[in-house]
């Protein structure tokens, strides 16, 4: 296992046990390293969030953004943060950009053509067989028998 990595499983631990100070100089540590390490970028405006710096957790959720800016979770925790510092508008802005990211990533496999706009669904091919005879309808038989010629039951 490289270095970056045992890193980023010592600061998730820490992270794991409350213990959000040394999470967040982990997480720190390795994007001194690499500052493009995306879940350490991530996990880290999630310690700063808990550590309640807001407005650290906001700048590095939006560094976050600009690496991954149609992920769900980037504009989930963003909205969060917002919530925190009590922004109504950029945290509902951020819920409904993590909704419409849930719904890109729910129609992943779309054609690039397809990407950007909204589709209507295109009904799946149906593949039943007919069966070869139909079973008798009992009930039309019935009917026929207690009707006199007027139609009504007699």
């Amino acid at each position: 296992m490289d270095e970056l990595q045992e890193q980023f499983d010592e600061a998730t631990f820490a992270f794991t046990q409350g213990d959000y100070e040394t999470a967040a100089k982990g997480f720190e540590s390795i994007l001194a390293t690499d500052e493009n390490h995306f879940d350490a970028r991530m996990s880290l405006s999630m310690a700063l969030c808990r550590l309640e710096h807001f407005e650290r957790a906001i700048e590095e959720g939006h560094k976050a953004e600009k690496m991954k800016p149609n992920d769900q979770m980037v504009h989930t925790n963003l909205s969060l943060f917002y919530v925190k510092i009590g922004n109504k508008e950029a945290a509902e802005h951020h819920g409904l950009q993590s909704k419409i990211a849930s719904w890109k990533q729910a129609g992943a496999g779309a054609s690039p053509e397809e990407e950007g706009e909204l589709q209507i669904a295109k009904p799946k091919a149906e593949t039943f067989k007919l069966p070869g005879k139909f079973p008798d309808m009992p009930w039309r038989k019935n009917r026929n028998k207690g009707q006199s010629e007027g139609g009504a039951d007699e």
